[in-house]
């Protein structure tokens, strides 16, 4: 890997870049994968490359549901193995939840190398080698799937998703959770609990949340009530005004003290 210097004003988003590099060099992330990345980057430079409010409310109802599961299951594409194994091994023990390896460039090398990959990161229920299942209404390969993970379960966590899978999921009956930096893709459209922020910044969170939630079954209880997910997808849409108003002002601001 490139050596950044930690000086270096955009440090996280071009180590990031170079994990994706290197896991596409290992065969964990596919070409399609890097593209997908510099679209989520970039509507992170409109939330402000932080967690907004309304992101920590949906990840605390995501906790909640993911606690109250009876089957729940983590899915994992190449992207989420390269950039944030170590904390969806976390998360799934918090829960506790399978973890279950799930691709649309699917391959069964690729598949063990991820399934790899999350063992080492310390995941211990990984599921996605042999296939036993097909979710209906798919005629990609994303719809191989394990009957004893993501095919019978309750909860599925679908971080960085396509929207054909979480609309199939949603179908099923399935309570799905995602993580999506654009507020406007049909994975956020078809989300029961739609989280609009950075994967990296939002597993911590709603592992955090988790082990909370675990411990007061009162407080989940008022969570699962309470959460509302269009009033939520509004306050994020409109942070978003409000940051480009924000810029807005801060560009004219500039812009006025130059031409005095």
């Amino acid at each position: 890997m490139t050596q950044i210097p930690k000086s270096h004003p955009r440090y996280k988003s071009l180590v990031t870049r170079e994990a994706l590099v290197a896991a596409h060099r290992q065969g964990i992330v596919v070409l399609e994968g890097l593209i997908a990345h510099g679209r989520g980057e970039a509507w992170d430079y409109l939330l402000g490359e932080g967690t907004c409010a309304p992101a920590l409310v949906a990840e605390k109802a995501a906790a909640a549901f993911l606690v109250a599961a009876k089957r729940p299951v983590i899915s994992v594409n190449g992207n989420v193995a390269a950039l944030a194994s170590k904390r969806v091994a976390r998360l799934a023990k918090a829960i506790p939840a399978r973890v279950e390896v799930n691709l649309f460039h699917r391959s069964e090398a690729r598949v063990r190398s991820i399934v790899r990959v999350l063992r080492t990161a310390g995941a211990t229920d990984v599921l996605g080698t042999r296939p036993t299942a097909r979710i209906p209404g798919i005629d990609s390969k994303r719809a191989l799937c394990d009957r004893d993970g993501i095919f019978t379960a309750d909860v599925v966590l679908i971080p960085l998703e396509d929207g054909d899978r979480a609309e199939a999921l949603a179908r099923m009956g399935k309570v799905v959770i995602s993580v999506d930096l654009n507020p406007l893709s049909r994975t956020t459209l078809a989300a029961a609990v739609p989280v609009v922020d950075e994967l990296t910044r939002a597993l911590p969170n709603i592992e955090r949340f988790a082990r909370e939630l675990r411990k007061d079954t009162g407080e989940t209880a008022r969570v699962l009530r309470e959460y509302d997910r269009a009033r939520n997808l509004a306050a994020v849409y409109a942070f978003i005004r409000w940051r480009l108003a924000a810029l807005v002002q801060t560009t004219r601001t500039r812009r006025d003290g130059k031409t005095r």
